[in-house]
């Protein structure tokens, strides 16, 4: 079971900011597996809690989070930690969760971090009951295939990297198609210039004095 929350100003029916959190350490261990390249993962600092993830919309990084969202997700975690939810000035840490690590020896919910420098940090001094209870209201209990959601996603996601690929070929394919013709044209106006042309009356001059040419010989 997954636990989905909304944050404060997410748009109802759009691609917005979404919250989602694992019933225990075995579900996180799903979310591990099957999260997105557009999700964000919460924990505290060296205590356990929950994992909580952050699902961005589309063009939003790390770095455009709205304040409101990160505080929203800080709150939600501190208060799904044994120790977390007790202790004032606690430290949550979060991240992409491309660079969340996974080996074998870690135990169940553990991870570590590919790259240190991609691990934000956040302060919150005290639980702030109004945010928390606001998301409990918005929360929602569901039953994802979450594997199937994520192949539905990174599909979707290869489709658009091919439009985007072929689009790029295309305009490649124009430019080049105009650049031969600005070239053709610059050697059609070479052709053109006066001293290769010649007019109507030189054509009749030349031809007449042939012409006459012609008949002296006669």
């Amino acid at each position: 079971m997954v636990f989905y929350f909304y944050p404060r100003g997410h748009k109802p029916n759009t691609e917005d900011f979404m919250i989602y959190m694992g019933k225990d350490k075995y579900e996180n261990e799903d979310l591990i597996a099957h999260g997105l390249p557009c999700d964000l993962w919460f924990h505290v600092d060296d205590m356990s809690s929950a994992h909580v993830y952050l699902r961005l919309p589309d063009g939003c990084d790390v770095k455009d989070i709205p304040q409101d969202a990160l505080e929203d997700c800080a709150q939600l975690v501190k208060q799904n930690s044994i120790q977390g939810c007790k202790t004032n000035n606690v430290t949550i840490v979060y991240t992409p969760w491309s660079n969340l690590k996974k080996t074998a020896g870690m135990d169940v919910g553990q991870v570590g971090f590919h790259d240190p420098s991609l691990v934000y940090k956040v302060k919150v001094d005290r639980r702030n009951n109004d945010i928390i209870n606001r998301l409990e209201k918005t929360r929602q209990e569901r039953y994802p295939d979450l594997a199937a959601e994520k192949e539905q996603y990174m599909s979707q996601v290869r489709q658009a990297r091919r439009a985007e690929e072929r689009a790029a070929r295309a305009s490649e394919k124009a430019a080049k198609e105009e650049r031969k013709k600005q070239e053709d044209l610059k050697s059609y106006k070479h052709i053109m210039k006066d001293e290769f042309m010649v007019s109507n009356k030189d054509l009749h001059d030349k031809y007449k004095s042939v012409e006459e040419l012609e008949e002296d010989f006669m």
